[in-house]
């Protein structure tokens, strides 16, 4: 009898005592996990602590102490090239080499290149000069050229800038003022193509002019020699490279009147060998 009445009030939704319907209570459902208490998984291994604490900073002293160290000078030599040409009747050894002392804004550097045939210095220049630098990859050059060998030695003041060119070409370009009214300019380029991170071929150009005849080295107005080389060296490691390569040098204009009329050959290709190496 008691089964029959739920059921009826159920259907009927008969209302309870205190005037509400009567509804089925919900069915039990599981409990959620108490994610409050569960440490969290994590590989994270938390750094030693520090060994020296450092005292209160305002944000000035802060960025004061954590700018880069950029007044430091140092110091590099260069030696690009140091090999034995041989061809077209002549051979000996040539050189080229540059070093540097300062900081990343004021520098003082110089650069010496020669080459010798026999017991004697054909031609050959050393420069002293200050490095300053104006933008990212640019710096104004400012000194002092002293061209030695064969002829009189001549002295001049130099004033140019070198610095680093789009599509990565190495460009060097100065001018040059001596004494009785010389003038003289001097352009060279090179770059550098990476094989691999080892084996590196580096092409060159070099073109030098002169504003007067200079009979006594050999030197005529206007544009004097057009070089062209081509070097191919295998860096044993960064500061060690041997190579191979072709050079090639031919005197220009009145330059090449000159050269001729003393005997010599205006146009001269010579196989080289020799090591750069840098510390």
């Amino acid at each position: 009898m008691v089964m029959i009445v739920g059921t009826v009030a159920l259907l009927l939704g008969v209302q309870g005592v205190d005037g509400q319907a009567l509804t089925p209570a919900p069915p039990p459902t599981a409990s959620a996990p108490d994610t409050a208490s569960a440490a969290p998984v994590s590989d994270h291994v938390p750094p030693e602590p520090p060994a020296t604490a450092l005292a209160p900073m305002s944000a000035r002293e802060t960025m004061r102490m954590m700018q880069m160290n950029d007044g430091a000078a140092l110091g590099m030599l260069l030696v690009d090239q140091l090999e034995w040409r041989s061809g077209d009747g002549l051979s000996g050894p040539a050189w080229n080499a540059q070093g540097w002392y300062g900081t990343d804004y004021n520098k003082l550097w110089f650069k010496t290149e020669g080459e010798r045939f026999g017991s004697d210095t054909d031609d050959g220049r050393l420069e002293l000069l200050w490095d300053r630098i104006f933008s990212r990859w640019w710096s104004w050059q400012a000194g002092v050229r002293r061209d030695f060998g064969d002829g009189p030695s001549r002295d001049w003041l130099a004033f140019g800038v070198q610095g680093l060119a789009p599509y990565w070409f190495n460009v060097e370009a100065t001018v040059y003022v001596g004494d009785a009214g010389r003038t003289a300019a001097r352009l060279q380029a090179e770059y550098e193509l990476l094989f691999t991170q080892r084996l590196i071929l580096q092409p060159e150009l070099e073109v030098n002019a002169y504003g007067k005849d200079d009979p006594q080295r050999l030197i005529g107005a206007g544009f004097s020699n057009l070089q062209l080389a081509l070097r191919l060296r295998y860096e044993i490691r960064r500061e060690l490279a041997p190579y191979i390569g072709v050079v090639w040098e031919r005197s220009l204009g009145g330059t090449a009147e000159i050269v001729s009329a003393a005997g010599k050959n205006p146009s001269v290709l010579q196989v080289v060998a020799g090591v750069r190496f840098w510390f």
